[in-house]
């Protein structure tokens, strides 16, 4: 086989298709991971050393050189928490350090001149990649990544529109949709929607999958009991206090995560309205609250963990040359039926 010169360099994608494996586990053994046969770690590095492959510049030799930098703002949360664990479990396995971090802000998130600074110092301390996770990357900076070829992947981008960056998400609104049909088929009709900021795609999705079943089912939502805000336990429970207090209440509640319903179960206790003898409540996201709450919460559930393992691997094969099948990636929601919904009260 042929030596390429340096004008036609092997990639790492070459390496995979030569050796008949695909880009993920071409990326292993050049990493050093333990999952990979003997005999397909043999062959992968027969070809890399055949065609005269060698790693970008960019790349540390060592991998345990090599260092990710998660950003966001919304660390308290059990969501996040979730979803951090999946990303620590990955980049321990890829033998990469792990750096979390506020987004930039002023004058980084608005400065181009300083927002490259701000990414050249990453790349030159060893980063490898930026995970955003459920926050906004500014413009500046990823048109500094861009430039620099750092690799950038978001988890529950707040805009799902932007090409510039693989995002990693869940099917947002297949969810939304399932937990508002659930209570539909328990009886229910008079339903409310308590959500997140109609500035997050995640949220909206959601939302648009509440008016799906409810539009299916032939109800007429009510615009008295829709209420978007933020993924807070004090959104749901101020929401909630409002909407059960109304003198036409919902019999319903599908929150749009599982923070806002521990706030609407909050509500629905002070008001002393059992659930779910008067009242059934759902979440999204089954983070491991939904089994301490009382009663446990119905919730639908998002792969967290799944989520950030997956994007440790996307953005460290992007740093290696492999980019991903499609610029947004999307898990399956499943919905986790447990003890805060039931047939809806005979009026």
């Amino acid at each position: 086989m042929p030596r390429r010169g340096r004008s036609e360099r092997a990639t790492l994608a070459d390496v995979a298709r030569l050796a008949g494996v695909s880009p993920t586990t071409a990326s292993k053994v050049l990493n050093g991971r333990s999952d990979v046969g003997a005999k397909t770690r043999e062959l992968v590095l027969g070809v890399m050393a055949e065609i005269g492959y060698k790693p970008t510049a960019a790349r540390h030799e060592q991998t345990r050189d090599r260092t990710l930098v998660t950003m966001l703002d919304i660390v308290e949360s059990r969501y996040a928490g979730t979803v951090l664990q999946g990303i620590l479990v990955a980049a321990t396995s890829a033998q990469a350090e792990l750096l979390l971090r506020l987004p930039p802000g002023e004058p980084i998130s608005t400065n181009r001149t300083a927002a490259r600074a701000w990414v050249e110092e990453q790349k030159a301390s060893g980063v490898a990649g930026l995970i955003a996770l459920a926050v906004a990357v500014p413009d500046a900076v990823l048109l500094a990544t861009e430039d620099l070829e750092v690799p950038v992947v978001t988890i529950d981008p707040i805009d799902t529109t932007e090409s510039r960056v693989v995002s990693i998400g869940s099917t947002n609104w297949a969810g939304g949709r399932s937990a508002t049909e659930h209570v539909i088929r328990l009886g229910h009709r008079r339903i409310a929607w308590v959500g997140g900021p109609l500035g997050s795609a995640p949220s909206v999705e959601r939302f648009h999958g509440y008016q799906a079943a409810l539009d299916s089912a032939g109800i007429t939502p009510d615009r008295a009991l829709i209420r978007h805000e933020a993924f807070s336990v004090e959104a749901g429970l101020r929401h909630g206090r409002e909407i059960l207090s109304l003198d036409e209440r919902p019999t319903a509640v599908v929150a749009g995560n599982d923070e806002i319903a521990v706030g609407v179960l909050a509500a629905a206790k002070e008001l002393h309205i059992a659930v779910p003898g008067e009242l059934s409540v759902t979440g999204f996201d089954d983070t491991p609250q939904t089994e301490w709450t009382t009663p446990r919460l119905t919730s639908v559930r998002q792969p967290l963990v799944g989520m950030g393992r997956m994007a440790v691997e996307t953005v460290l094969g992007m740093a290696d040359g492999v980019q991903p099948a499609s610029r947004h990636l999307q898990l399956a929601t499943t919905l986790s039926v447990r003890d805060s919904t039931g047939p809806a009260p005979s009026i």
